[in-house]
């Protein structure tokens, strides 16, 4: 499976065969094979049936890096335990496990599914759980801002405001344990700026990528999460600027106008590493 970070996740509805075949066409680092917000309840009996056919109908089209996870339901439903069993040791890259509200759910997901899990934090008892999940869930984190705003009874705004606290303590845990963690959903698919700025901020908060639900959010969010030319060149030029100072017996030196010391260096070679991903 390729390590490199998920910069871009596309969910798709698992009984959509006609979307499946569109795969080829989504430079998406990974997609979400969706049980269930994407799948009407009444289906997921028989689409749980049909999982081996959906998982190699989806290979066949995505790109050949492309990471393939299935979005089963949450520990406190009805589907929860059917999806476990039907999806058992397959051969999905993960579990996107949703509403995960501990980290002893994610932990019991992954021994029932044999898979890793990306855990989703979409409630108020998950963010307060944040480290546990984090710790748990091997395939990292994703932000549910649309759910979580639902259950604390706020309202959605362009600004993000609202959702700033949890949205930088879900960023800061995964960093802290060293998954990865994909911001949430842009809704309006037809904003495209709204997307990008939405991504961009992810990005600087430092979440690794972001969910997406329109083939053509998919673009956007690859070019904001990618270095530009610009900011590899200076990334470069910071990297060998300190590596000749070091050489010289000094711990800090001048780039661009700018004094560089060791947190920069680490910044710049974040986004030299990006580039390599």
């Amino acid at each position: 499976m390729n390590n490199a970070p998920v910069r871009s996740l596309m969910f798709a509805p698992a009984n959509r065969g006609e979307f499946l075949a569109k795969f080829g066409a989504i430079p998406a680092d990974a997609f979400a094979i969706d049980l269930e917000d994407g799948l009407p309840a009444a289906e997921r009996p028989a689409v749980r049936e049909r999982l081996a056919e959906i998982l190699a109908a989806a290979r066949g089209h995505a790109p050949a890096a492309a990471r393939l996870y299935l979005r089963i339901n949450a520990p406190d439903t009805a589907d929860y335990e059917e999806d476990c069993r039907a999806v058992a040791a397959s051969a999905w890259d993960g579990i996107l496990l949703p509403k995960a509200e501990s980290g002893r759910a994610v932990a019991e997901t992954a021994q029932r599914c044999g898979l890793p899990v990306m855990a989703g934090v979409e409630s108020i008892e998950g963010l307060y759980a944040i480290d546990s999940i984090c710790a748990s869930a091997s395939a990292g984190v994703f932000f549910g801002a649309e759910d979580f705003i639902a259950e604390l009874g706020g309202v959605r705004t362009p600004s993000n405001a609202e959702v700033a606290y949890p949205r930088a303590t879900i960023a800061i845990a995964a960093r802290r344990a060293g998954v990865e963690a994909l911001d949430f959903v842009t809704v309006d698919v037809r904003d495209d700026e709204r997307c990008t700025a939405d991504a961009i901020a992810g990005k600087a908060q430092g979440y690794s990528g972001k969910m997406c639900i329109h083939p053509r959010q998919v673009a956007l969010v690859n070019t904001a999460f990618r270095p530009d030319d610009a900011a590899i060149e200076a990334a470069q030029r910071i990297v060998e600027g300190h590596e000749r100072a070091l050489a010289e017996g000094r711990a800090t030196c001048v780039i661009d106008g700018r004094m560089i010391d060791e947190p920069l260096v680490r910044q710049a070679r974040t986004i030299l590493a990006a580039t390599q991903a």
